[in-house]
Parts: structure tokens; sequence; C-alpha cells
């Protein structure tokens, strides 16, 4: 039977596009990518085929974590433009059909914003309750030490002395981010009037930044030790994030938030939750109390490529979402390593096919559709905060936020100055332009993946069953209604048969990620084929 269709909200059917904004196009000549250069850059975004651009934090900020700390809730960066300009960004996002969704930062502010300024002047001040102040314990020598054993997720203690007032303040992450209380209702009222600034202002959504961390155990009470814990897994590792994390009353604040989102129409909540899988699933919330619309999916970002491990990840996530939980998938971030340098350009290839046909709402980060892969950093040139402090550990960012590169030009049509970060080592050859006019390019390829996406409702909102194939193969079928579409992607380097469903025949095939491909049910090495199937 074919089952009606219902309106859908547009995330639904749609993808987002990550932009990181220092790193898009610089229209001033700073070297810094700004709101004005997305402006020039939206023909290229409506060309691609999305349908939403999510920003990484535009606020003025020290940039100690380069916008993760953030100084003013509820204005623009001067590096990026001000209010005007990005006023202008969204009327003419909303113009091209696009959704603006904004980052929102609530587990913590930076250090230089007023409101810690306030809490940490003294002891008694109206706003010291905003923040985590607590007085120092004692080790058994008696010598100071900080007042539990949580640990930053940069290294080293969670906690920060002040002198001026005898007293630690927690931090997540760096010293730089102190921790808002969220049991503060203060708090909570004052950042919501945040989240109302923007929503007022016509912003579609918000991904909420590290949204499992904003609520903490009352009592701050030790973490458990990791028994598994090595050196080389980093300090933040020392300890298993029990009380720090995740605690019950996120549930209330997610709720609260989603509740403010359904006042204004369709906006959407993505929540950055890194948990596991039974965990990530409680923050779609409940009928009674809904929790964010897309609780982030990043189990591709650091699975094995291999068909058999990402099938397997398929079916657990398909398997525990709640009745009317909608799945989402990411394969590349500001925060992970370039998907091409994981695991090379002709399976970067694959894992295009594979994030723009499974079921759900897939965000594709700015660059990815170029292929771009290991970018080369030379030490001078490290600006993550993580390689700074912790060089040599490998946890750098640097990697996946280099600039786009545009042209063949001087400094990759990027702007006309030297960029905050190097460019990818090809990008002469590597660039938009160049892959513009290549047919058998990775842009190209993703524009006719999303455009397939738009012709094909069994790639949006269709069913999805996984189907047995041969080893280092996935297959899956996508069907709503009459529509039966066959995907079938080999993760090795030899020729594979493909296993057509009982009782179906192929009629066409439709797209493969390889320039020349065989004619045929056969799958070339490193290619994967979108196929039309009907009933034999």
């Amino acid at each position: 039977m074919t089952a009606p269709h219902i309106k859908r909200p547009w995330w639904e059917t749609g993808v987002v596009y990550q932009i990181y904004p220092r790193s898009f196009r610089d229209s001033n000549g700073d070297g810094i990518g700004d709101i004005a250069g997305i402006r020039e850059r939206l023909d290229y975004v409506v060309g691609l085929g999305v349908d939403a651009i999510w920003l990484s934090p535009i606020f003025p900020s020290p940039m100690a974590d380069f916008g993760y700390d953030v100084a003013d809730y509820c204005d623009v960066a001067a590096i990026f433009g001000d209010l005007a300009e990005f006023d202008a960004l969204l009327a003419e996002v909303h113009s091209r059909g696009l959704k603006l969704v904004l980052d929102f930062v609530p587990n913590h502010s930076s250090t230089a914003h007023p409101w810690f300024a306030e809490s940490r002047s003294s002891r008694d001040n109206p706003k010291r309750d905003w923040y985590f102040w607590r007085d120092p314990a004692a080790d058994t020598n008696g010598e100071r030490r900080p007042p539990n054993n949580w640990t930053s997720d940069m290294g080293g203690s969670a906690w920060a002395f002040d002198a001026a007032t005898g007293q630690y303040y927690l931090h997540t992450f760096l010293k730089e981010q102190a921790d808002l209380d969220w049991r503060n209702p203060e708090v909570r009222a004052a950042m919501t009037d945040v989240l109302r600034f923007w929503f007022d202002r016509g912003v579609d959504g918000f991904r909420i930044d590290v949204l499992w961390h904003c609520a903490k155990a009352e009592d701050l009470r030790d973490n458990p030790l990791n028994p598994a814990f090595t050196p080389q897994m980093g300090e933040k590792l020392k300890v298993l994030q029990h009380h720090s994390a995740h605690q019950p009353e996120i549930h209330e604040i997610a709720a609260a938030f989603r509740a403010l989102a359904d006042g204004y129409g369709e906006r959407l909540l993505v929540g950055e939750i890194c948990l596991p899988l039974d965990q990530l699933m409680t923050y779609y919330g409940t009928a009674e109390a809904p929790g964010v619309h897309l609780p982030f999916n990043f189990q591709l970002l650091e699975a094995p490529w291999d068909a058999a491990a990402i099938g397997a990840i398929i079916a657990a996530y398909e398997a525990a979402l709640p009745p009317d939980g909608w799945p989402n998938w990411v394969l590349g971030s500001h925060d992970a390593p370039r998907l091409a340098a994981r695991i090379g350009e002709a399976q970067a290839r694959v894992a295009a096919m594979l994030l723009l046909t499974l079921r759900g709402t897939p965000t594709l980060y700015q660059g990815d559709e170029l292929g771009i892969g290991k970018v080369t950093i030379p030490p001078d040139r490290i600006r993550d905060p993580q390689d700074l402090r912790q060089p040599g550990l490998g946890l750098g960012r640097d990697g996946a936020r280099t600039p786009m590169p545009w042209t063949d030009d001087p400094f990759a049509g990027f702007g006309s100055a030297e960029p905050w970060l190097p460019l990818n080592d090809d990008w002469r050859t590597r660039n938009v332009a160049a892959q513009d006019h290549d047919e058998g390019s990775m842009l190209n390829l993703t524009r006719r993946l999303l455009a397939l996406r738009r012709l094909h409702s069994a790639l949006t909102v269709g069913n999805l069953t996984l189907l047995p194939a041969e080893d280092e193969v996935l297959q899956y079928e996508r069907c709503d209604g009459d529509e039966r579409l066959l995907v079938a992607l080999n993760f090795g380097s030899r020729e594979r048969q493909v296993s057509v469903p009982e009782g179906s025949k192929v009629v066409e095939k439709m797209l493969s990620t390889v320039r020349m491909q065989p004619d045929g049910v056969v799958l070339g090495a490193n290619e994967g084929v979108i196929w039309r199937l009907e009933h034999a």
C-alpha cells in the first residue's frame, strides 16, 4: 500500500550545509571570512542544492576557542560584520528559499563576558552564582587543590583558581570558558532571552553546543576514575563524566528550549550530544516533554570505514529511534579530521553517496563536497587551542577549518590577503572553479546526489531496508509508495556483484560515483551506485 504523504517540517526532507564563517570567504582583505563573504557566495550554496545553512559562532568573542567563548550572545563580532549585515544575510538567505541556523553556546560563556566579570568581582556579587565558584580543597599535605577531580575536555583540571576572591571556577573546556550554572533560574531566563532575540530576528533554528554538559550533579561530587585510562588517551579521560555531564535535569532544559522554539512555528533545534546510542536517544524527549528535534548522530565520524561495521551502525541506530524520532547523519564537521584525509578520495565519493541516501537529515560540511583531504599546517601556523596546549596528541582541528578554495587565483580566491590558516595543499587544482567545469568532479557528484534527493521522495522520506551483500559491500533499498531505489556501496578495491532483491529487477542505473562504470548490475572498485527497481 502507498502511505498517504503528510506535511513534514522542512528539515525532514532538507539537507543542512555547515559554514565555518572564518573560512568561507573573506570580503574585506583581513584574512578572515565574514558575513559579507557568505553573501557573496550564496549563489554557490543555492547551486549545491542544499536547504539550510548552519553558521558556526559569529558572536563577539576574544576567540580563545574561535567563537565558542562568547562575550555577547546578542551581537555580531566585528571581524564578521555587524547586526545590520547579519539581517541582510538572513533576508537574502530567505529570499533564495534557504533556512539559516545559528550556533547557540549555553554551557559556558567567555570569561570576558560582562556576566562573568561581575561574577568574579566579589563573593557577594548578585551574579556570583551564575557560575560555579567553590572553595579550594586540601590534599594530604594541606596544599590547595581543586574542589573535585573533574577534568577539562582540553586537558588538566576543570577548575581554575581566582586569586582575587580565593575560589575556583569551573570550566569544562578552556579556562577562558567559564561554565554557567543552569540550576540558577536567572541564568535560564537570561539565556532564554538570547534565543528569543534571534528567533525574533527570523533565524530558523539553533545547533546547541555541548548540550549534554549543561547540567551537573548538584553536589559536584567526584567523578569515578576511568579504569581503562592510559596517558596516551589524554587527561580528559582520567575520569568518567558521570556527574559532570548528562544529568537528569538536562531533559527539562531541552524541553524548555523546544517549547520556546515550537512557539515560533517551524524552528529547528539540533543538539550536540556525544554520548552512547541509548543515552543519545533520550534527547528526543517524550510525547509529554519533547526534546531537541535532531540529537546529532556522530557515529559515522569515528566508525571504522568498513561495510559491515557501517551496516551494523545503521541497523542499531534505526532500531533505537523512538516512534516519532527523525534520524540524522553527519560525516564531517569543524571538530573532526577531514573525511577524505581519513578514507581517501575514492571512498570519500562513496561516503557522499552514503550520507545523501540514508534515511534522515544529512549535514554536509563545507569543503567536503570538494574532497579536501589532509592539509599541511606548519607549527607556526597552528591556531587550534587543543594543539597549542597539547602538542603532539593529534587532537587538532585546524585541518578541518582551512579556507574554502574558490579559484586558482592568489589565495585561492578566498580573499585578497594571506588567510588565517593555510589552504589545502592542492588548492590550485582542487577548488570550486576547477571542479565546476569537471563533470566527474566530487563537486558535481555532490550536486547530482542532492538533485536526486529533491526529485525522489524515496531518498528523503522513504523507508530504508538493509539488504544482504557480498563482503565489502553495503546495500539498502529506499522505498516510498511504488518508487523503489537500490543503493549499493563498494568499500573495497575489487569489483563486486550486486544482489538484487528477490522478485525485483533493475530498470535503470541512476547514478554512479565513478566516471566510467560497466553496464549491468556490477559494482566497480570503490564505486557506489543507485539503481531504480521494479517488481519482476
